[in-house]
């Protein structure tokens, strides 16, 4: 059987730190998860005039996270809360690539900050900063390492998310996000939530697969997050 090949999206960094030049990064367990369940992991370089390109080539997309946000103005925000960090050339051509792959009905899986990216591609907006707009909220970022649980997330039945979980109602999951998806865009659904509220998890049912997660399953943390992974390379291979 041919494994589907799997586009992941890379960080970036300038120049400084590890090397004296710009360079991309990619936590190994992203490659790891996809390969454990099937797929053929391939890293994509930030390349947004080729994102047409990458899409005639690849299978399925996983648009990763990382220590940056989108920017407010993608999301009709008229103001940009200080705490807010952009990459715009890793979102210039992270958006380009999920527009593309939501007009092919690619099937794509967001994690974190790709969920977030997500959202915004599919018409939602985000919370800037969870402490300011979501009163007596979870610790979002957990003091505790990301291998463990940071707290518990609901899931609601009938979604893609539940099927995927066994119709278990809830995961335990790993947080490391200080924004959130506010609103979410036509087509678009919530599929679980933090006992605070926030949003967790979106997914567009109307889409082949097309599911956003705030939490990291590539740790494979709650027996859900390696089902995550299964189904979304199971749908690739279709």
């Amino acid at each position: 059987m041919t494994l589907p090949l799997i586009g992941i999206t890379l960080d970036s960094e300038p120049a400084g730190g590890w090397s004296k030049m710009p360079w991309y990064a990619l936590r190994q367990n992203y490659c790891g998860a996809v390969a454990a369940a099937g797929g053929l992991p391939v890293a994509l370089p930030h390349e947004p005039e080729k994102a047409g390109d990458y899409l005639d080539r690849i299978d399925g997309l996983l648009i990763t996270g990382g220590a940056f946000d989108v920017d407010p103005a993608m999301f009709g925000a008229s103001s940009k809360h200080a705490t807010v960090k952009t990459k715009d050339r890793r979102t210039e051509f992270e958006y380009a690539i999920v527009k593309g792959a939501l007009e092919r009905d690619m099937p794509i899986l967001g994690i974190c900050g790709g969920e977030q990216l997500l959202a915004v591609a599919l018409g939602g907006t985000l919370i800037q900063h969870i402490p300011d707009e979501v009163p007596g909220c979870l610790p979002h970022e957990q003091p505790n390492p990301r291998t463990e649980p940071g707290h518990i997330v609901d899931v609601v039945p009938g979604t893609l998310l539940h099927r995927i979980n066994g119709e278990r109602a809830r995961m335990d999951v790993n947080s490391a996000h200080h924004q959130a998806v506010k609103s979410v865009g036509p087509g678009t659904i919530v599929s679980a939530k933090a006992p605070d509220g926030v949003i967790e998890a979106i997914e567009a049912p109307g889409k082949r697969f097309c599911l956003g997660v705030e939490w990291h399953p590539e740790y494979s943390i709650d027996p859900g997050d390696d089902a995550i992974f299964r189904a979304f390379v199971a749908a690739c291979r279709q």
